[in-house]
């Protein structure tokens, strides 16, 4: 199980070594969203982002089968307990584009979004959001920093990261 290190108030970190651990830690995270909430992921090609993505939406009763990158199709919705809206704004030409993808759709308050290549479009995204960099130490190997953006992150940093060391 990962082992969540606080870094400051509003981040935490945590080493995977493998995608059963990501899937741990996906699992985790999931465990402190509720309908309303936006998850932004950052990281290189191959960084485990769409892992990531399939292990939320496996908590929530999804099938990890079901959840493929929407690189092409930019945002796929998943019938979990509720809703879960992935977007990948990774072939977006810029941030306008994402806007026009119907972001009220996709940040409604009955479901989960979480968006691919975040930081790509971050002047769309709401305020108030849970942000995780994924960052490629070795082949399997990965670091999380997961940092809250407003009080209802902080609430969903804190359901996961509550034992955390540091």
């Amino acid at each position: 199980m990962p082992v969540w290190i606080r870094q400051t108030i509003d981040s935490v970190v945590c080493s995977v070594v493998s995608e059963a651990e990501t899937t741990d830690a996906g699992h985790q995270i999931a465990k402190g969203l509720r309908a309303g909430d936006v998850v932004a992921l950052i990281g290189d090609l191959g960084a485990g982002k769409t892992r990531l993505v399939k292990a939320v939406a496996e908590a929530w009763g999804v099938s990890r089968d079901d959840v493929n990158s929407p690189t092409f199709t930019l945002i796929q919705e998943y019938a979990g307990r509720l809703p879960i809206r992935h977007c990948d704004t990774y072939r977006l030409r810029n941030a306008e584009e994402f806007a026009d993808l119907g972001l009220d759709e996709l940040f409604a308050s009955d479901g989960i979004a979480l968006v691919e290549w975040s930081d790509r479009v971050e002047e769309y995204l709401p305020r108030d959001r849970l942000q995780i960099r994924i960052s490629i130490d070795s082949l399997t190997g990965r670091t999380m920093e997961v940092s809250a953006t407003g009080p209802r992150s902080r609430e969903i940093l804190s359901s996961f990261a509550a034992g955390s060391q540091g």
